[in-house]
């Protein structure tokens, strides 16, 4: 048999505040070796395994925790450097839509300055030809008067006169209905 059986098969020793309470010495003291054993096996190969992934996991998460912590702040300074951003570039989109509104006035002042001048300039040469072709005009009449004079004199006088003559009898007639 063995050891255990034999140890459970022994009748507790009578007498003693043991054997009142219906417990055996021996099997008490066999119990506490085997959880002494017990202890030492687990403390020396199950305890030091465990604690090290324990401890390894508790390094895991505070690695985690500093990385969300850092991914946090970063994200933040993110956001700062991204609201400069943004405020410079609408700051900027400001001044070139001002600077576009400044430079299309300025295009279209010098646009309506120099068509002013080209209309100006259309108005001097057309005035200018006006007064060529009433001067024009007048000498062609000058010289149609002067023939229809000459012709009108020839016809009431019945003969030709000579061209100088003409000429100056003509100037004075001319003259006169000025």
């Amino acid at each position: 048999m063995n050891i255990l059986t034999q140890l459970a098969a022994t009748e507790p020793a009578s007498g003693g505040v043991l054997g009142a309470l219906g417990i055996d010495l021996w099997m008490l003291v066999f119990q506490a070796i085997a959880f002494l054993i017990l202890v030492l096996v687990l403390g020396k190969y199950v305890y030091p395994t465990l604690i090290k992934v324990v401890d390894d996991r508790q390094a895991k998460i505070e690695a985690s925790t500093a990385a969300a912590t850092e991914a946090e702040k970063k994200a933040v300074e993110a956001k700062d450097v991204t609201e400069k951003l943004m405020k410079q570039a609408r700051k900027e989109a400001a001044e070139i839509v001002t600077t576009a509104k400044e430079e299309a006035a300025a295009a279209l002042e010098l646009a309506d300055t120099k068509s002013k001048e080209r209309a100006e300039r259309i108005i001097a040469d057309a005035h200018l030809q006006i007064n060529k072709d009433i001067v024009a005009a007048k000498k062609v009449l000058h010289n149609e008067t002067l023939e229809l004079v000459a012709l009108a004199t020839e016809q009431v006088i019945g003969k030709t006169i000579s061209p100088k003559v003409d000429d100056a009898v003509i100037s004075a007639a001319v003259k006169g209905a000025k």
